[in-house]
């Protein structure tokens, strides 16, 4: 019997958390003494290693030595909006159902997201799925997306090959990552970057709702076969 597994990002997947991350990206720069952002910039590089992430929107010229230092200060901002109470994060619309769902169907899941491993632990926790996937795969485990290290510890995980294997995301980099891993992708509508960015990165189809999941995934399996 051939093991299926689907793999999620969590930021712009699964949860919607930009308001907490622009908000601590924005005061990451602010304490470092640069320009902030803009928030669709921020959005831009969700998904990306933190660090990564962060000199993409410093300005051109910063010193590559900023980067821990914009990187420490975002954890310490979002550590402290955590703690205050101030982290939202709420699931996308029918998360939990297509969960049962895939469950139901004979899918393993797993996650594969930049987020550090507590702040994942913690977002599963508190929306009730930290005990829903057979794999969880942060910046802490495998180098950063696009590489395919964590889709690769993933399906080591769950004893899958990548021909059962399909990554659900919301931007290229998920895509790419995919790409890289030799794993099929499906976009999804509602997340950081656009459906056509994510098709022209070989997303083999963008879904527009999690109730389209379980359909698409079973008609690319079908077709790969």
């Amino acid at each position: 019997m051939n093991i299926k597994l689907c793999v999620f990002d969590c930021d712009g997947t699964l949860v919607d958390s930009q308001d907490s991350i622009v908000r601590s990206m924005q005061a990451a720069f602010r304490a470092c003494g640069l320009m902030l952002p803009e928030p669709r910039d921020i959005r831009r590089v969700v998904g990306l290693p933190l660090a990564t992430a962060a000199m993409v929107l410093a300005p051109e010229g910063t010193d590559p030595g900023m980067a821990k230092k914009l990187a420490d200060a975002y954890r310490d901002t979002f550590s402290d909006l955590r703690r205050n109470g101030q982290v939202d994060d709420p699931l996308f619309p029918g998360v939990h159902d297509v969960v049962d769902a895939l469950e139901a169907a004979g899918w393993l899941l797993g996650i594969a997201t930049g987020k550090g491993r507590r702040g994942l632990d913690l977002t599963l926790d508190r929306h009730g799925l930290k005990n829903r996937f057979v794999s969880l795969q942060t910046a802490d485990s495998a180098p950063g997306k696009p590489a395919p290290g964590m889709l690769l510890n993933a399906m080591a995980d769950a004893g899958a090959d990548p021909g059962n294997t399909v990554m659900i995301g919301d931007t290229t980099f998920d895509v790419e990552m995919s790409n890289n891993a030799g794993v099929l992708a499906i976009g999804v509508a509602w997340g950081y970057h656009e459906a056509e960015e994510l098709t022209a990165a070989g997303a083999r189809r963008v879904i527009p709702g999690f109730e389209a999941l379980v359909t698409s995934l079973d008609e690319l399996m079908e077709a790969s076969t």
